[in-house]
């Protein structure tokens, strides 16, 4: 299904992802909270996107639920620090082989291929090894960060 320009898009369409991401996420924390804060120690990782940093392609409502992402993960990190919990997110790239990039045309591929240092496309094991770090205990000197997975496309 092809994206839609914002002319054309309803705020249900923008609803339908704020829940899924935004809601998704609240609904996991709160769930898993009481354990982390009686143990005194645990690590959320949310997924977040680049394309809130540097919107490659217009995916209006999806970015914008995942914009606020950001926001929820350092608020929490705020929160939850002086219960020994880290909260941080990961923003992958556009990666190639995911259902929601179907759409995505090959120029835009071989635009973040020619611009991207790595000179490649990101690809889910390349975001998937970033949360593996993030919540483990090699990851507890971090919280609060957006760590981007995108092959130095967007410098942040």
């Amino acid at each position: 299904m092809a994206q839609k320009l914002f002319k054309d898009l309803t705020w249900d369409s923008y609803q339908e992802q704020i829940d899924g991401t935004l809601k998704g996420a609240f609904n996991v924390t709160q769930s898993a909270l009481p354990q982390m804060m009686a143990q005194k120690a645990g690590q959320v990782v949310n997924i977040g996107t680049n394309l809130f940093q540097n919107p490659v392609v217009a995916y209006h409502e999806y970015t914008t639920a995942k914009a606020a992402m950001i926001g929820f993960t350092r608020n929490l990190a705020v929160e939850l620090g002086e219960f020994g919990i880290n909260v941080n997110m990961v923003s992958g790239g556009l990666l190639q082989t995911t259902d929601a990039s179907a759409v995505t045309t090959p120029e835009v591929f071989d635009y973040i291929k020619q611009t991207t240092p790595l000179r490649k496309v990101t690809e889910p094991s390349d975001v998937a090894k970033a949360v593996l770090f993030l919540g483990s205990d090699q990851g507890r000197g971090l919280t609060a960060q957006n760590v981007t997975v995108d092959g130095g496309l967007t410098m942040n």
